[in-house]
């Protein structure tokens, strides 16, 4: 597997552009060809790439593709691309970050559009807030391989890489739904929260809670590819236990696949 630089990035070590993720509530970076990047306190290094990242500290361990570290104090020796995100010093609510530029309730971003979860419409009542989106690079591998439906390399795919944070308050389940036309991760940034798996569009069908703390990723994609190439995902949601931020990682391809296996 490989990654693909954006030009602005491709030839400079440790190149950083800034990501407006809405505000300077959450700071965001995405740092290309790293090599030895110190981290001077705490930050959330999240690995989009489909390589390891190489932590600094002996013995060296690997940051793995989509997944993440809460770091400080130390430095990465090596990685392809890595989103870098700090939370802003201060006793203020996480809630006032939806105050931010670009924050908007993603029930008046649906508007009346039904067909977007899979089932039952999206109730726009829930208090789910959406951070402006970003584009962090391109990104070549293989859907079925990295979904560990097989162990044998294949055709790779051009995808780019898109985050955006997210806001909920404490107890708000984020509403169940099945369909995306892109791989997903998820990282928490602050507060508590859970990604779950149900059976069905029904809280009571629910049968896999992943808890997740502040620096931790979703290392597995919840989906599966179909025959025709696009992605099947479990009946799913995010909930919030404490007032919470978290980032979204998505792989979109930018083709149609092709079958050539």
């Amino acid at each position: 597997m490989s990654m693909t630089l954006t030009n602005a990035a491709r030839g400079a070590r440790n190149a950083s552009r800034p990501l407006n993720l809405g505000g300077e509530r959450v700071t965001a970076e995405v740092v290309s060809d790293v090599r030895d990047l110190y981290l001077d306190g705490p930050a959330i290094v999240v690995n989009t790439a489909m390589t390891d990242a190489l932590a600094g500290e002996s013995p060296r361990k690997p940051i793995p593709p989509l997944s993440s570290a809460l770091l400080s104090g130390t430095h990465v020796a090596h990685a392809d691309t890595l989103v870098v995100l700090r939370t802003a010093a201060g006793d203020g609510s996480a809630a006032e970050i939806t105050g931010e530029p670009g924050w908007s309730l993603l029930g008046d971003l649906l508007g009346d559009d039904a067909d977007t979860t899979g089932g039952l419409p999206f109730d726009r009542s829930t208090p789910l807030w959406k951070g402006p989106q970003e584009t962090v690079g391109r990104v070549r591998f293989d859907p079925a391989r990295l979904l560990r439906e097989t162990s044998e390399p294949a055709r790779e795919d051009l995808f780019e890489v898109r985050v955006n944070l997210w806001f909920a308050p404490a107890g708000t389940d984020c509403f169940i739904h099945n369909r995306h036309d892109f791989i997903e991760v998820h990282t928490q940034i602050s507060g508590h929260g859970r990604m779950q798996k149900f059976r069905e569009q029904d809280h009571r069908t629910l049968y896999e809670d992943v808890p997740m703390s502040p620096g931790y990723t979703t290392p597995d994609p919840f989906c599966a590819t179909r025959p025709d190439g696009s992605f099947h995902y479990p009946w799913h949601q995010y909930r919030a236990d404490t007032d919470c931020v978290w980032l979204a990682v998505e792989y979109h391809r930018l083709a149609p696949p092709t079958d050539d296996r």
